[in-house]
């Protein structure tokens, strides 16, 4: 009598791997980060700040990820560092994430520019006054470049985007033209340089 062989595993399907997420924040966590932010964020460049705390420091969202937000916050309407916290507050925590960051980001400039319009009428003939916001104003710039250098990092160098960031800049900082035309240009663009790319990749692969 011949010995029963073992049955044999049946071939499984593969299963693809689940998807990286990051980790679980809790809401109270995501507005006290923002709210500190706010207070923080003197002289502008917010959005080097929320780089900086949200991406490198606490790691909340990845990095190709703020690149990404930070190309939408520029190009949508409303105020840069509004839509930047919309778009990584939805990225770490869905549309209550979102409102939770605006909330906390706005709220203290939002106190405070009321307590300084109050108070300004009274501080102005001080000649310190006009030395700290310069000072301020300069820190922004200082922190606003450091960004605009890690981002840059990010992106591929090639031949197109060094043509469009040289010619974006021209035609902003130096012509002075307005953003609309300069942006309903330079998008569309990118945007089809992008998926000639792409598209150039799958068929190559």
């Amino acid at each position: 009598m011949e010995a029963s062989q073992p049955d044999k595993p049946e071939p499984q399907d593969s299963v693809p791997a689940p998807p990286v997420v990051g980790p679980v924040v809790g809401l109270w966590e995501l507005f006290f980060a923002f709210f500190r932010l706010g207070l923080m964020t003197f002289g502008g460049a917010v959005q080097s700040w929320l780089r900086q705390d949200i991406i490198l420091r606490r790691k909340w969202v990845d990095e190709d990820a703020f690149v990404t937000g930070l190309s939408m916050a520029t190009v949508l309407p409303g105020a840069n560092p509004v839509n930047m916290s919309l778009y990584l507050g939805m990225r770490i925590r869905g549309g209550i994430g979102g409102a939770v960051a605006v909330v906390g980001i706005v709220l203290p400039a939002f106190c405070i520019i009321l307590l300084l319009g109050l108070a300004f009428h009274r501080l102005i003939g001080f000649p310190i006054v006009h030395f700290v916001l310069a000072g301020l104003a300069a820190s922004g710039v200082g922190v606003t470049f450091f960004t605009a250098l890690g981002v840059a990092k990010r992106l591929p160098r090639d031949v197109f985007n060094i043509v469009i960031g040289v010619l974006v800049f021209v035609a902003s900082a130096i012509l002075r033209l307005p953003m609309v035309p300069i942006v309903a240009v330079s998008v569309p663009l990118s945007i089809g340089y992008a998926y000639f790319q792409v598209k150039r990749a799958r068929d190559a692969a």
